[in-house]
């Protein structure tokens, strides 16, 4: 299994998560129930810590890093697109970050906010929750009332039953020679 100790500092994951073949946690870090962490992804917590909520995601490619002093949360139900890099930030419940995104040291998310695809957040951005922030350096483009909460959390849902799903009938062929 991709799970690596720094030291002393075993990462901690709720026996529902799911791990896809590739990714890769490591050091400070616990992970919450029904969440899951998808191919090729890196989540590493060795200067300070990584703390990711209940029903959350982190697709394909993407890396969750962080800073001495700067340590990384996510709330509940976030979605991270793929290849995006988080970093140092806190991203509160029911978020989206569109594929691509960065988000930077010092960063505040508000909850239910959807950071657009390819955005930058530069380091110490406050975003108001129910924001739409799009652009680099990202900025709020539109403010959402909670009825966005089911359109953003739609992809937690997906990605909550594809783990699921992906348990259970992901395997690899016999005899690929792969390893």
């Amino acid at each position: 299994m991709p799970i690596y100790s720094i030291g002393e500092h075993l990462p901690q994951l709720h026996e529902s998560v799911y791990l896809a073949p590739g990714a890769c946690v490591i050091g400070k870090v616990t992970i919450g129930a029904g969440s899951s962490v998808w191919f090729n992804c890196v989540v590493r917590g060795d200067e300070a810590t990584i703390t990711i909520g209940e029903d959350s995601n982190i697709q394909d490619l993407s890396v969750c890093h962080i800073d001495p002093g700067k340590p990384l949360v996510l709330g509940d139900r976030v979605t991270i697109g793929h290849q995006c890099v988080i970093h140092g930030c806190v991203i509160e419940d029911d978020c989206l970050i569109g594929m691509g995104a960065v988000v930077m040291n010092g960063a505040r998310i508000g909850r239910g906010s959807i950071v657009g695809a390819g955005a930058v957040v530069l380091e110490d951005t406050e975003i108001p929750p129910f924001s739409l922030v799009v652009g680099s350096p990202a900025k709020v483009r539109k403010t959402y009332d909670e009825s966005v909460l089911k359109t953003i959390n739609r992809a937690s849902t997906t990605y909550m039953e594809r783990a699921q799903r992906y348990a259970e009938i992901l395997q690899e062929p016999a005899g690929s020679g792969w390893r």
